[in-house]
């Protein structure tokens, strides 16, 4: 799971913009028409000059975000989440979208022709949470992530001397509790979902833990009055956490009615601006659940192959039942099972499998290696409990920072049994692909890449579909290319982890939906994807609090597929694996159907 903004706020959109770039040069309009030289020119200074201005309203609408994708002029602010501020910032996306439909996009150069397709979907997608989805009114997911990530995002990394950072803390602290007071207004516990509720009341106290770690350390760096002002904010904002915790307990948690499936036509909607992908809600669930039946063949291959001769092996014909293809998948992921990390060792192993990873792509010159750093950090606190690892990258106008590879440690309330369930699906080798899959060559190495792009419009409006595909899609290039010595366990093991991606997508729409109980969704993870019943029971946990995120890694991996697929048939004998994985990662992330369009030159639509 990648994660470029940390927030999981409601106008999350807002999150999304930055600094327009000098524009490219003009290239032919995508319906094939003729434009003067002056005529696309005048159109893309237009356009950039659109953009430069949508994107330093939002820097100012949105603060937290601006600090993430490294823009520090509003360091010391906060999102403003009341009526006014809201309708200040729907009015704007309005105003902008309205300039953005007078202008004819045909004019454009190609690159700028998919920026502002981008930059439309997300006015559209911001109007559209505002005044339909209406997320204000029922996630509390919305400030708690806020709040944390206004103080995250300032120390985690060091883009400015320590007093700076501290300062703007300081500040930000003093507007925290505006901000959960804010919460306590805005939203309506008969529309709050109780999963919802009771998540937040789990995670409030962890900004707390931000500033114990990252500011009560570091206050001896700071001389008078600056000091003391830090020092009665952190007081300050103890006595607010401590009261939104009381409403939560005792008010939110209690109350809460909410309904967490958003139903069919909204659902569609998201979908739609979510991924901006051709595919329809239909479409993905039936290749899906074409993809589930193949690739549980796939796996029963790999059974057959190291379960046979030994003691005790299932029944293993060539046509299997499906009672017999279940047990002998199982039984052979069995042998996977066995070896994994000890309780306290996930990091540690997480960190070795990521060195290991990175050699043997070096070696295999499978793809330009990064040159900026990659930590492996336990997952801050306030942000567990969706999912177990993530890569947070730095933001676009921050160069040469440190990418984050966040893994969630073991709940130290955890009995036994959920431990060993834990550490069954996340084994030895599925540890090498979370590696894989968040570091390289999956999230941290796009993200560098991506990042190069010159257009910071678009670094910043990346696609989530296009960074949860990519990390999927290279799983199975690692797997491909050898990795750990065409171990089949390992090979099996990555398939298990596709599984679990082709999952996510069919439980999403069962959940959201198709009204799925949980016992439906476990039966989908448990049985016919083989997830353990702790990862089982996290995601139906993240299934309730998301919704429109699940679809993203299996959309993503599929367009991958069918753009790899379809350069190949295009050079053919001239295919080189290095040049063709360069090219994709030098567009920044646009959705992937834009990738395609412009590797082969089809038009921009």
């Amino acid at each position: 799971m990648r994660r470029s903004l940390l927030a999981l706020a409601l106008l999350a959109s807002l999150a999304a913009c930055h600094k327009a770039e000098t524009p490219t040069a003009p290239a032919a309009p995508a319906d094939g028409s003729t434009a003067t030289a002056t005529g696309a020119s005048q159109a893309d200074t237009a356009f950039a000059d659109l953009s430069q201005r949508a994107l330093e309203g939002w820097f100012q609408l949105s603060p937290v975000s601006a600090t993430q994708t490294g823009e520090h002029r509003y360091d010391g602010e906060l999102d403003d989440l009341s009526a006014e501020g809201r309708q200040k910032a729907l009015d704007f996306s309005k105003k902008i979208l309205a300039e953005l439909e007078a202008m004819d996009v045909s004019q454009l150069s190609r690159e700028n022709q998919v920026d502002a397709v981008i930059l439309r979907n997300q006015l559209r997608y911001d109007i559209w949470n505002a005044e339909t989805l209406q997320s204000w009114a029922w996630d509390p997911q919305a400030y708690s992530g806020l709040a944390g990530s206004a103080i995250y995002g300032l120390m985690a990394r060091e883009f400015a001397p320590m007093p700076d950072r501290l300062q703007s803390a300081t500040a930000r602290m003093e507007k925290i509790p505006a901000l959960l007071a804010q919460a306590r207004a805005n939203l309506d516990p008969a529309r709050v979902p109780k999963v919802h509720a009771e998540t937040v009341a789990r995670q409030n106290a962890g900004i707390l833990s931000i500033v114990e770690t990252f500011i009560t350390p570091n206050l001896g760096q700071l001389a008078n009055p600056e000091r003391e002002r830090a020092e009665k904010a952190i007081d300050g904002l103890k006595k607010a956490v401590a009261e939104h915790q009381d409403w939560l307990d005792k008010t939110l948690v209690p109350n809460a009615q909410g309904e967490f499936r958003i139903g069919a036509e909204k659902y569609d909607q998201k979908l739609q601006f979510a991924l901006l992908s051709s595919l329809s809600r239909a479409e993905i669930k039936q290749r899906a659940e074409a993809e589930l039946v193949r690739v549980r063949g796939e796996m029963y291959g790999i059974a057959r192959q190291v379960l046979a001769g030994k003691p005790g092996a299932p029944e293993l014909p060539d046509s299997p039942t499906p009672e017999q293809q279940q047990k002998a998948i199982e039984a052979a992921l069995e042998l996977a099972y066995a070896e994994r990390p000890a309780r306290d060792k996930v990091v540690a192993d997480a960190e070795a499998a990521l060195a290991r990873a990175t050699e043997f792509v070096r070696q295999k010159d499978l793809v330009t290696l990064p040159d900026a750093p990659v930590e492996i950090i336990e997952m801050p606190e306030f942000q567990r409990g969706v999912a177990v690892a993530y890569a947070d990258s730095p933001g676009p106008l921050d160069k040469n920072l440190k990418t984050f590879y966040a893994v969630s440690p073991i709940p130290e309330d955890w009995t036994q049994a959920q431990v060993d369930s834990f550490l069954r699906e996340y084994n030895s080798r599925m540890i090498e692909l979370l590696s894989i899959h968040e570091g390289t060559p999956g999230h941290y190495l796009e993200g560098w890449h991506s990042a190069k792009f010159p257009s910071t419009l678009r670094a910043v409006l990346r696609s989530g579909m296009f960074a949860e595909g990519w990390a999927v899609y290279t799983e199975k290039m690692m797997a491909d290319a050898g990795y750990l010595d065409n171990d089949p366990l390992f090979r099996l093991v990555q398939l298990k982890f596709y599984l679990r991606t082709i999952a996510n997508a069919i439980l999403d729409q069962g959940v959201h939906v198709d009204n799925w109980t949980r016992e439906q969704a476990m039966d989908l993870m448990v049985n016919q994807t083989f997830q353990q019943e702790r990862e089982a029971a996290g995601k139906w946990t993240r299934a309730q609090l998301t919704s429109a995120q699940l679809p993203t890694y299996f959309v993503g991996v599929q367009e991958h597929f069918d753009t790899r697929k379809a350069v190949e048939q295009k050079l053919g004998t001239d295919f080189d694996l290095k040049a063709y994985h360069d090219q994709v990662l030098s567009y920044g992330a646009p959705p992937v159907r834009f990738v395609r369009q412009l590797m082969l030159d089809q038009p921009i639509e």
